[in-house]
């Protein structure tokens, strides 16, 4: 059974320049990659390049007058949270401020002003049955709108009576416009809002002859044509305004973009299906269609039977009310029409959407919409002018540190400390190298706290050297020669490093879980920086330690060396003692 094992040792022994050149091609290819992926530095947080603070004040809602409430606060600063993590900005700091605000911190970066837009916003989203709709500050008209598609129907196409229809009626004089637009709105609005094709078509010629009575029509309905006369969607104020204050339950007016980049303006039904009826959403790029990009719908088994139902009724209408309108926060996204219930549970939203539009939308839909109506109190820019100084004086820590733990390696242990600082650099190289590359890859970003937790990491592998070097001396004291005392050495050493690195970055993983914001970055560069401490000991510090214990200055105990036998009180080896002193039975032999 021993010859196995002294093989095996051997063996071990004899090929640790595979271990080396292993994690030199590591370097070598991470480096490379680096430099390849142009981002030679790490990305940096807020505090230390500085970035923008956005503070939002809560904001109560019609029907609504005690949401503002711990709970919904709280739940709105996770739904911002996982919108900017959505959009790969890291280190960005939402919390709560008081009983009503939310301060928003966002690090410069490539995303940051795309998270500005997003993170207040409230992401409401309801589809709504369209009444009326017309170009804004131009005669009334039905414009072309995109179709709404499932995954059980082909793309609907608008029919040409519709469409001569729309612009018979354009054509039409100003004053009789305004009089048959008047008198659609009402029409609509006391009338069922899914009424049948033919009860349709009736109410629309009946609408063309009969000029709208004074004092017909309720308040109610009064109050919504005299809003959408008045309404001017090229006015961001009117565009602000509009549906202000309406309850998802009752007829609206709203404003919109159509397919020509001009402003539409709207009549709105009570809203048939909300943006909680929806499961999933994502961003895709149409390859077989003009439509560009596009956001696709996944609804829950409750949304889809909505869906279902609305776009069935509409389908029975004419041209504009086949459409549904897709209201996102006050503001029509898209007014597709429909031809036949859509049934497959998935619906998608197009209109000329650029791919950051269209990933905006998709990301405010997957996450959800906010509990609460949010607005900007301020925004302010944060300086890294602070942050430098606190770095400085950090690396200015780390540096003294440094030093003194390489002084005493010098000093304690002589040679050995070569190793010790061989190893210290190499595992400074790839920590370096791997933040520089999550930058990019996870939005991982350097804040203060983090580079505290890799000052702290110069102390862990520090100390993984210290284990091995002192189980080697033990080694000596009990008389082996060097070679043999390193391979004794490690197995033990091995187990106590493991041991303690796992105490370690237990440490960090739970601190990184339970806490939030800037403690993260500490508990994930001590997560980091700890298991490279392992990759280096095994692949760099042990195998190095191979290698030089075959030359004459460690092996031969070179006073220098840190090996030496004498200075470290080396005893006679303990079997020859035994053999001395144990006495012979001849009998038994």
């Amino acid at each position: 059974m021993a010859a196995p094992k002294k093989g095996r040792s051997a063996s071990a022994q004899s090929r640790p320049g595979r271990s080396l050149a292993l994690i030199l091609i590591a370097i070598v290819a991470l480096t490379g990659g680096m430099f390849l992926s142009g981002h030679s530095t790490p990305r940096l947080g807020i505090d230390l390049a500085g970035g923008t603070s956005i503070t939002l004040e809560a904001k109560n809602e019609p029907g609504q007058p005690n949401a503002i409430n711990k709970t919904n606060m709280n739940t709105a600063v996770d739904i911002m949270n996982r919108r900017v993590n959505g959009l790969g900005v890291s280190e960005a700091e939402v919390q709560t401020q008081g009983d009503r605000n939310i301060i928003v911190n966002i690090p410069k970066g490539t995303n940051s002003k795309q998270a500005r837009e997003q993170v207040g916003t409230t992401a409401k989203l309801y589809f709504r049955p369209v009444l009326a709709t017309e170009v804004s500050g131009n005669a009334a008209t039905a414009s072309p709108s995109p179709s709404a598609s499932s995954s059980d129907s082909s793309k609907d196409k608008a029919s040409d009576k519709a469409t001569d229809k729309a612009t018979s009626s354009s054509s039409a004089t100003p004053s009789a416009t305004a009089t048959s637009q008047g008198r659609a709105v009402t029409d609509a609005l006391k009338a069922d809002t899914t009424p049948s094709a033919n009860a349709s078509a009736k109410s629309s010629a009946s609408t063309a002859a009969t000029p709208a009575p004074s004092g017909s029509a309720d308040p109610a309905t009064a109050k919504l044509q005299a809003q959408y006369a008045a309404l001017d969607c090229t006015d961001k104020k009117d565009r602000a305004k509009a549906g202000d204050g309406v309850l998802p339950t009752a007829p609206t007016v709203a404003c919109g973009k159509n397919s020509s980049g001009q402003w539409q303006k709207y009549v709105l039904g009570a809203a048939e299906v909300s943006g909680t009826d929806i499961k999933s959403a994502a961003a895709v790029f149409d390859t077989q269609s003009a439509a560009g990009w596009k956001v696709t719908m996944d609804f829950t088994s409750g949304g889809s039977k909505k869906f279902a139902d609305i776009t069935g009724k509409l389908a029975k209408n004419q041209s504009p009310q086949n459409q549904f309108a897709i209201v996102l926060d006050g503001e029509v996204v898209s007014d597709p029409y429909v031809s036949q219930a859509l049934t497959g549970g998935n619906a998608e939203i197009s209109g000329s959407f650029t791919q950051t539009e269209a990933q905006d939308l998709a990301n405010m839909l997957k996450y959800g919409a906010l509990p609460l109506a949010f607005k900007e109190q301020s925004v302010t820019t944060v300086t890294a002018a602070l942050g430098g100084e606190q770095l400085h004086a950090g690396l200015i820590a780390g540096a003294i540190g440094l030093g003194l733990v390489i002084i005493y390696l010098v000093v304690y242990y002589r040679g050995l400390s070569v190793i010790a600082i061989a190893s210290l650099m190499v595992s400074a190289v790839l920590t370096y190298v791997i933040m520089a590359l999550l930058g990019p890859a996870i939005g991982f970003a350097l804040n203060l706290p983090a580079v505290c937790g890799a000052i702290v990491a110069i102390g862990i592998t520090a100390d993984s050297f210290i284990v091995f070097f002192e189980r080697i001396r033990d080694e000596i004291r009990e008389g082996r020669s060097l070679r043999p005392a390193v391979e004794r050495a490690w197995p033990r050493a091995r187990r106590t490093i493991l041991v303690s690195d796992f105490v370690s970055f237990l440490a960090a993983a739970v601190l990184f879980i339970v806490t939030v914001g800037k403690v993260q970055g500490f508990a994930f560069t001590l997560g980091l920086t700890t298991l490279l401490d392992v990759v280096v000991v095994f692949l760099f510090t042990k195998p190095l330690m191979t290698l030089l214990a075959r030359k004459k200055f460690f092996a031969s105990g070179h006073s220098w060396s840190g090996l030496d036998p004498k200075r470290l009180g080396a005893q006679p080896p303990l079997r020859r003692t035994r053999r001395a002193s144990a006495p012979v039975d001849t009998k038994e032999a």
